[in-house]
């Protein structure tokens, strides 16, 4: 699923729609009612971690900060991470894919129809995205052989002729953003010590990584790519490490996660040293293995058992 930087994209993508009033809607989602969306009018525009969150007032409403003055945008033009606002009354809590990450089985009690908020809180699947002004198109035909374009989960269009199209994504309404800038890796905010304290667990450190609770908006990709970087084997419980190595790898997990951002802010691709590969740079063979704590969520780890030794 897309990780910190590429929902931080996302929402640069919506952010000049701020401010603008919703003409017409479309979508598959059966999550929301998309007709509910018309003439409303997309008051604010956030970013907490793997989450996107959209308000939408009423076209008479009051607008808010206009667009150019949102944070991240503010932020991105200075090369920044997002801080993020404390959400306050009903948070919107993780679904399923956060769930497996963090490990906690916790029921999400459904918002109340008459209390259900503004604020539309937008989680994405794998290969789930935003597209503005545009459609995603088939890049090659299905097992049946046909050329079918993604379906849209959502499509807004907007009464300045633009629009945007959401595909493979969760939706659900909420009344304010679950926000914790100080767990976002991306954020100014964020709390180093209260990190550290995590990875000092007697927990393999490649579980640790993928805590929402501590590293919000770190995946699959960045766990696999800081931990080559950091010189750590994935397996290794974060309690037996130097204090040197686990600072080292968090220095690994902000400024590769920033860099990333940038990357993709200027048009640039990622440039992958473990994930995903069979030889690490130096031309090692590298291992690859399903990895996750017993009875939760596993995902696919590689790593160099060479440049990245276990520690017993």
């Amino acid at each position: 699923m897309p990780e910190g930087p590429s929902v931080r994209k996302f929402q640069l993508l919506t952010s000049p729609f701020v401010g603008q009033v919703v003409a017409k809607v479309g979508g598959s989602s059966r999550k929301i009612n998309v007709n509910d969306l018309n003439a409303l009018r997309l008051q604010d525009s956030q970013v907490h971690g793997k989450n996107l969150y959209l308000a939408f007032v009423a076209a008479e409403g009051p607008l808010g900060p206009p667009a150019e003055e949102t944070v991240l945008q503010r932020e991105a033009a200075s090369g920044g991470g997002s801080p993020a606002q404390e959400g306050q009354e009903q948070v919107c809590a993780p679904q399923d894919e956060e769930l497996q990450e963090l490990h906690h089985s916790r029921a999400e009690p459904p918002d109340a129809a008459e209390d259900r908020g503004n604020w539309l809180r937008v989680h994405f699947g794998l290969f789930g995205s935003i597209r503005a002004n545009e459609f995603s198109r088939a890049k090659k035909a299905n097992k049946r052989g046909d050329w079918k374009d993604p379906t849209p989960r959502l499509v807004l269009h907007f009464e300045s002729g633009g629009f945007l199209v959401f595909y493979n994504c969760r939706m659900h309404w909420c009344s304010s953003p679950r926000a914790d800038p100080a767990s976002d890796i991306l954020s100014v905010e964020f709390h180093r010590g209260r990190a550290l304290d995590a990875l000092r667990a007697p927990n393999p450190i490649c579980y640790t990584l993928l805590d929402q609770r501590y590293f919000s908006g770190l995946g699959n990709i960045i766990k696999n790519e800081i931990l080559y970087l950091a010189k750590i084997h994935p397996l290794t419980r974060g309690s037996l490490l130097p204090l040197s190595d686990l600072e080292r790898l968090l220095d690994c997990a902000v400024r590769f996660s920033a860099d990333w951002l940038h990357s993709k802010l200027h048009g640039k691709g990622l440039h992958r040293q473990i994930y995903q590969k069979e030889q690490c740079p130096l031309g090692h063979p590298v291992m690859k293995e399903t990895l996750g704590p017993s009875g939760g969520f596993k995902r696919l780890t590689w790593w160099c058992p060479q440049c990245q030794p276990a520690v017993l």
